[in-house]
């Protein structure tokens, strides 16, 4: 076993800095900006509400894993901002396409114990200047569940990620205690399922300011959150995750992919 599998199985995460070069960041920048730019905003009404869960109920967002939309901030009496895109900019455009098919990516998940790697579900996170919200601790598999749990998180930091603009926190270990919630769908809408009502502990959360062009690397079941950005400066970041195709995916996680668009992996 590698010292990176060693490192990702004891503490659930890696941080490797440098993966990706500021061409290639400012490049998913630009696509990302061109295609709120085209986006006519005042139509959208589809706030991303990460504490209450609230687009969960909301057909733009239950059928958005095999489209390209956009979610706004919620910002109470000011203008709209996007909060994230997503889900399928790695099978809709080409920009993220590229970046996400990366060989060193599908050799890295592989090395981490995914035998087959499905890409599954990307976003560009905005996190605009004085506006971008608070996520609150969670699992990614509570939404992207496998049976066994396969999901990884890569979350590639576009800028530079502060403890002022709001960087990841993560719960190191937190992957070894089991899956604590489900969010199901059933029919028009989605809801949480609580598996085990413990809360999450106030102590032993580590931040993780990075430098743009980092990658860090989330198990499924890792603890992780970010706070809102309160600073003068963006906090962009790309978002992949993949699952095993060896493993069953739930038929009633939120995210389904049509079959005219099937999961691809990296090639």
């Amino acid at each position: 076993m590698s010292e990176l599998r060693r490192s990702f199985d004891r503490d659930g995460f890696l941080v490797l800095r440098d993966f990706a070069g500021p061409d290639a960041c400012a490049a998913l920048i630009r696509s990302a900006e061109a295609i709120v730019a085209a986006t006519d905003i005042d139509a959208l009404e589809t706030v991303f509400d990460a504490q209450g869960q609230g687009h969960g109920r909301d057909r733009w967002f239950l059928d958005s894993g095999p489209e390209v939309r956009a979610f706004l901030e919620d910002t109470p009496g000011g203008p709209k901002r996007v909060n994230k895109l997503g889900h399928a900019l790695h099978d809709r455009v080409p920009a993220f396409s590229e970046f996400s098919r990366d060989p060193r990516l599908d050799a890295l998940v592989r090395e981490l114990g995914v035998a087959a790697p499905l890409l599954l579900q990307s976003m560009l996170i905005f996190k605009y200047p004085e506006v971008g919200g608070e996520v609150p601790a969670h699992q990614d598999a509570t939404y992207l569940y496998t049976e066994p749990v396969s999901v990884i998180g890569l979350w590639f930091a576009l800028e530079e990620a502060t403890l002022e603009n709001g960087c990841l926190e993560v719960l190191p270990g937190s992957h070894q205690g089991g899956l604590r919630s489900r969010y199901r769908r059933d029919g028009d809408r989605a809801h949480t399922e609580r598996l085990d009502p413990r809360p999450w502990p106030r102590e032993g959360w580590r931040s993780l300011p990075v430098p743009a062009g980092t990658l860090v690397v989330l198990h499924g079941l890792l603890a992780h959150r970010s706070a809102a950005n309160r600073s003068p400066a963006p906090r962009r970041a790309y978002a992949l995750h993949v699952i095993d195709g060896e493993a069953e995916y739930a038929a009633d996680n939120w995210l389904q992919r049509p079959d005219e668009l099937p999961l691809r992996g990296f090639a």
